[in-house]
């Protein structure tokens, strides 16, 4: 990248880091990512799905898409993820807060042009999305490969920020017959709903349990 990109963190820095492998577990967990730009002056944020393949984080779209274009022809990007674990009360809303681990990475995205190389980084991302689906679905034809984009951001300039753990609240605070503590949060798969056009009796997979 030409230009420096300041990831200093000057807020709650405890809570911030730089370890790659804290980054790739954030990012493995992900279904979705959100990806900001700047276009023609004015600043977008859109979600997408992602997948990492070794060092890269992986994005795709329709090449008819004009995020994708401009993408692919270098405009420069940030890409967050962010896990909400928790909800923190505290005895005042100004302590209360929130668990999560997030990831936010800097970067020029590249297309992935060879082939199998393009066809490997798409199987990643239906595995991303749902593990062991790929082992049921029919082939993707040429027409669809040639309609997809497939990018790929290096995880090089990047940051993490999590916060764990109870309230952080003043000692005053303490003498207050309020309930305070942490509400778990987590994403689950519900029941699995039959497509209305299934022509076979055919059960849902175990796989998607795992989801």
């Amino acid at each position: 990248m030409s230009e420096q990109i300041d990831t200093t963190f000057r807020r709650t820095p405890e809570r911030g880091g730089k370890d790659f492998e804290q980054a790739c577990a954030i990012i493995d967990g992900a279904k979705i990512c959100h990806v900001g730009f700047v276009m023609d002056d004015q600043p977008y944020v859109l979600p997408m799905a992602c997948a990492r393949d070794g060092e890269n984080l992986l994005l795709h779209g329709s090449v008819a898409s004009r995020l994708m274009n401009r993408l692919a022809d270098g405009l420069r990007c940030c890409v967050t993820i962010t896990h909400l674990d928790g909800i923190v009360l505290a005895r005042s809303a100004f302590h209360s807060s929130m668990n999560y681990r997030s990831v936010m990475v800097f970067g020029i995205a590249t297309m992935v042009n060879e082939l199998s190389a393009k066809k490997e980084g798409l199987d990643t991302l239906v595995e991303q999305l749902v593990p062991g689906r790929l082992t049921e679905l029919r082939e993707s034809t040429s027409k669809e490969i040639n309609a997809t984009y497939l990018l790929s951001i290096p995880i090089e300039t990047f940051t993490t920020k999590v916060r764990t753990g109870p309230p952080d609240e003043p000692s005053i605070d303490l003498d207050l017959p309020i309930w305070a503590g942490v509400v778990s949060l987590s994403v689950t798969a519900g029941e699995p709903v039959t497509a209305p056009d299934m022509r076979f009796d055919t059960p849902a997979p175990g796989y998607l349990s795992r989801i």
